[in-house]
């Protein structure tokens, strides 16, 4: 069983600019469109768990859906999903740790957390098992940050890091329980 993080930041720490915008992300060329191993990391997880404003984002984005896997929104306030994705997509509620005991439960064992608050809360929780984080070379200034306040700090190793395209670092981290 696995809860891993898949995201990129800004070298100051930000998942979103000020207004919640990603143009950022697609500051560095791609001219080969790579995927950046997003499809690799896919193929390794059984399903999604993300916040409501992420499953928003996800929505707003032009084209079709972007995940091949069954994507659960943690929320309290949706009472349903739109019905173009409810194939894809349903809602989850309960703490970090009731959303992972029902998901195992429904033989789902390796996770995809994604959302700022979303990661946030697993991490509070100590339900991270694994962060990989690609950093873009670009200062936002403010926004929406990756990490927020813990109760005590988390140890993590790293496992490697990649550079791609010239410029974006890829670090992928494993969490140290002592």
């Amino acid at each position: 069983m696995s809860n891993c993080v898949y995201i990129a930041t800004s070298l100051d720490g930000f998942i979103a600019d000020k207004n919640g915008g990603l143009d950022w992300l697609h500051s560095i060329p791609n001219p080969d469109g790579s995927d950046m191993g997003f499809a690799d990391f896919m193929a390794t997880i059984d399903a999604l768990v993300m916040g409501r404003n992420t499953f928003e984002t996800v929505l707003s984005f032009d084209g079709e859906w972007p995940y091949p896997k069954p994507v659960y929104v943690a929320s309290n306030s949706l009472e349903m999903v739109p019905a173009d994705v409810d194939d894809k997509a349903s809602l989850i509620q309960g703490t970090p740790e009731e959303i992972i005991t029902a998901l195992n439960g429904r033989g789902l064992k390796n996770l995809y957390i994604d959302g700022g608050a979303t990661i946030q809360q697993f991490l509070q929780c100590d339900l991270i098992d694994e962060m990989i984080i690609t950093t873009i070379p670009v200062l936002l200034g403010e926004g929406i940050p990756l990490f927020a306040h813990l109760e005590r700090p988390l140890e993590f190793e790293h496992l490697k890091t990649d550079v791609l395209l010239g410029s974006l670092v890829k670090s992928h981290y494993r969490r140290v329980k002592v």
